[in-house]
């Protein structure tokens, strides 16, 4: 196989010899003698550091004032689930490479792999939801059909939200969440560490480069992504309605699940092509990471753009043609007192935006056009999460209350705090191993000239 692969280079150099002539190269370039992470990675690191450090500050300001306290749970909530949708979304991607084969995952693999070995630490940061959960969710605070028609009778509860409550006590009550949570984190965790342990196995293999050590490899990594891809977006969809759709216990959606998977592969491409761009000013990702697979990540980022557009449009058209009163109000919270604003922010932002630029060729060839690119995108999922969760509260439904309240302004403190608080620890682990998978016949295409100019 090994042997099949270095012919095929060999015959497209041939093939392609006037190209190679033009641009400087000669036939398959050579593995950089230096696979490590660069230095800059750790100073990247400590500026994150200081990020963190700066914003947790500020945050901490908005627990003096009863409106700051009453929003910092719900923007740390915020940003915990944007770090899940990395790391979520990461080990989709990763499974998803493990199955389909192909050299755009094989550039990628080593900073999704550094995403998600973050797992320990969102596992560490969702502890604070749980144990304060009275205070976000409705289904926590009344626990029975006894609670819940107290609160019904003393105005704390609308008859509709008392009912549902009650339908779907099963499901949403404090110990049924955190047995759901264990059971998510546990199948996650297991994934991770198996598919991080082998991957450093196939680089230490003796035997890597043969044909038998490839096949060894695929299939193995195969059966692992097979199930586990299909268990993974299940248990996912599960993971999110408990923390975020269960937010207003009366709506239900029967794609929230598919649209935050969506979300995370959005979100996850636009870092990890950021991470590969600012990493191509050194050795290896300068050799490895071509115009090409800048490319073919740019156009899989733009097809997630077009995937995001069709589900949340198709959602809101099949509620609005429906025309249900309890469906409804979902959206009338998020159009209603100011929120129309962030609305249209969010669409043109999260969306039109990143879909008219992505259109281009010559931009998604361009690194330095699409490092501004990447960190929009990633700035715009701050955007639709705050779009998701701030209107599910009573206080906020069809009011934005900015001028009444700067207490919600730590929805900007608190997502950045925490988030850059991960981001310290994935450039960790990223610093940690080699950024380039070896043994890995993808990883040979990644040498070989490059034929679109």
């Amino acid at each position: 196989m090994a042997m099949e692969h270095g012919q095929g280079g060999g015959a497209m150099a041939h093939s392609d010899h006037g190209h190679h002539d033009a641009h400087g190269h000669h036939g398959p370039r050579t593995m950089p003698t230096v696979l490590t992470a660069p230095e800059a990675v750790l100073v990247w690191q400590k500026r994150a550091m200081i990020v963190t450090a700066v914003f947790a500050v500020i945050s901490v300001v908005f627990a003096f004032t009863a409106e700051g306290r009453q929003h910092l749970l719900r923007s740390y909530l915020m940003g915990v689930m944007t770090c899940f949708n990395f790391v979520g979304g990461a080990l989709a991607f990763l499974l998803v490479q493990y199955l389909s084969g192909g050299k755009w995952g094989a550039i990628l693999r080593r900073p999704l792999e550094a995403m998600t070995r973050t797992f320990g630490l969102v596992v560490v940061m969702m502890l604070p939801v749980m144990f304060r959960m009275k205070e976000l969710y409705q289904w926590a605070r009344w626990t029975d059909p006894q609670q819940t028609w107290q609160a019904y009778k003393a105005g704390l509860m609308t008859q509709e939200e008392m009912l549902m409550a009650n339908s779907k006590h099963a499901m949403l009550n404090p110990i049924s969440a955190i047995i759901q949570t264990v059971v998510v984190f546990a199948f996650m965790g297991l994934v991770i560490s198996l598919a991080n342990k082998w991957s450093l196995q196939r680089d230490a293999d003796p035997s890597g480069g043969t044909s038998a050590s490839y096949n060894k490899w695929r299939v193995r990594f195969e059966n692992l992504a097979g199930p586990s891809t299909l268990i993974y977006v299940i248990l996912m969809t599960d993971f999110v309605i408990v923390w975020v759709k269960s937010l207003d216990i009366e709506w239900s959606s029967s794609v929230y699940g598919a649209q935050f998977l969506v979300a995370q592969g959005y979100a996850v491409l636009a870092l990890g092509i950021l991470t590969l761009i600012l990493l191509s000013k050194y050795e290896p990702i300068k050799t490895m990471f071509r115009t090409t697979e800048q490319h073919d990540l740019g156009k899989l980022a733009f097809a997630f753009t077009m995937l995001n557009i069709y589900l949340t449009f198709a959602e809101f058209l099949i509620i609005y043609s429906g025309n249900v009163p309890d469906e409804a109000e979902w959206y009338i919270h998020r159009i209603h007192g100011g929120w129309w604003v962030v609305l249209s922010l969010d669409v043109i932002c999260h969306w039109v935006v990143p879909f008219c630029i992505l259109l281009s060729r010559d931009f998604k060839r361009s690194r330095s056009k699409m490092i501004w690119l990447c960190a929009w995108m990633i700035g715009a999922r701050f955007i639709d999460m705050f779009w998701l969760i701030e209107p599910n509260f009573k206080d906020a439904q069809g009011n934005l209350h900015l001028a009444a309240n700067t207490g919600i302004l730590s929805y900007v403190t608190m997502p950045i705090a925490v988030v850059a608080c991960w981001m310290y620890f994935y450039l960790g682990q990223l610093a940690k191993r080699p950024l380039i998978a070896i043994n890995d016949p993808d990883t040979e295409e990644l040498l070989e000239p490059e034929h679109a100019h």
